[in-house]
């Protein structure tokens, strides 16, 4: 129950919010409720797409690819490869944060993600020609230009006050996350003995361990993954 609640808890604050408003003035209560319902209908729209998409990066864009473009090595080309996805993007701003998170998860540097982040909301390269028309390029020239010393400047800063460590802490990992396919399994144990608070050997197979959500980290996960000759953990 109380895991429940803490994988729930901004959505039972959120009802929480809604019944106090109610209780105080049911007319602003409706109004609240009728502007969700709005960014709700908006969100349905684009999150399935953006979920294949992170599905994508997880599943098929290798960890090395990730650290190698845009990792804390990746230099000047990460920093250019972060701005130019995050000012061609299309699409609100949250839709940016679940492929952000896959990208952090697969190596990609905190400097990266805030200039993805910052250029996606406040750059937009095809809304430029709108700024354009209606506030002259001239202003639309010197915006872009201060802003995108801003981006670069806090990414510098965030990225010494933020480690990559601290955001995949706040993690909650998923059982589901594990599976040892039996079929492909030798009963070698390598995975058991190097890894025993995730993975036990039960009739000559390898097994994940119940309940191992908030014993072991993700990268212990990854490298148990990596430990199985024959690669049946994924």
């Amino acid at each position: 129950m109380k895991q429940i609640i803490r994988k729930n808890k901004t959505l039972i604050i959120a009802i929480i919010g809604y019944i106090a408003l109610f209780l105080y003035n049911t007319e602003l209560g409706l109004k609240a409720l009728n502007e969700s319902k709005y960014y709700f209908v908006e969100m349905i729209k684009i999150l399935p797409a953006v979920f294949v998409l992170t599905s994508l990066i997880q599943t098929w864009v290798p960890t090395e690819v990730i650290m190698k473009n845009f990792g804390n090595k990746s230099g000047i080309k990460g920093k250019a490869l972060s701005f130019a996805i995050g000012s061609l993007s299309a699409g609100p701003i949250y839709a940016a944060f679940p492929v952000c998170r896959t990208l952090i998860d697969k190596g990609a540097s905190v400097e990266n993600i805030i200039i993805i982040l910052s250029s996606w909301a406040v750059v937009k390269v095809p809304m430029l020609i709108n700024e354009a028309k209606f506030m002259g390029v001239k202003y639309m020239c010197i915006r872009w230009i201060f802003t995108i010393i801003a981006i670069f400047l806090m990414a510098q800063i965030m990225k010494l006050w933020i480690k990559e460590s601290e955001i995949k802490e706040k993690e909650v990992l998923n059982f589901d996350m594990v599976v040892v396919n039996e079929d492909i399994c030798i009963g070698c144990g390598s995975c058991a003995r190097k890894f025993p608070e995730i993975y036990k050997m039960k009739n000559g197979k390898a097994i994940v361990i119940d309940n191992i959500t908030e014993k072991v980290s993700k990268e212990e996960i990854e490298k148990s993954k990596k430990s199985c000759p024959v690669h049946a953990i994924s």
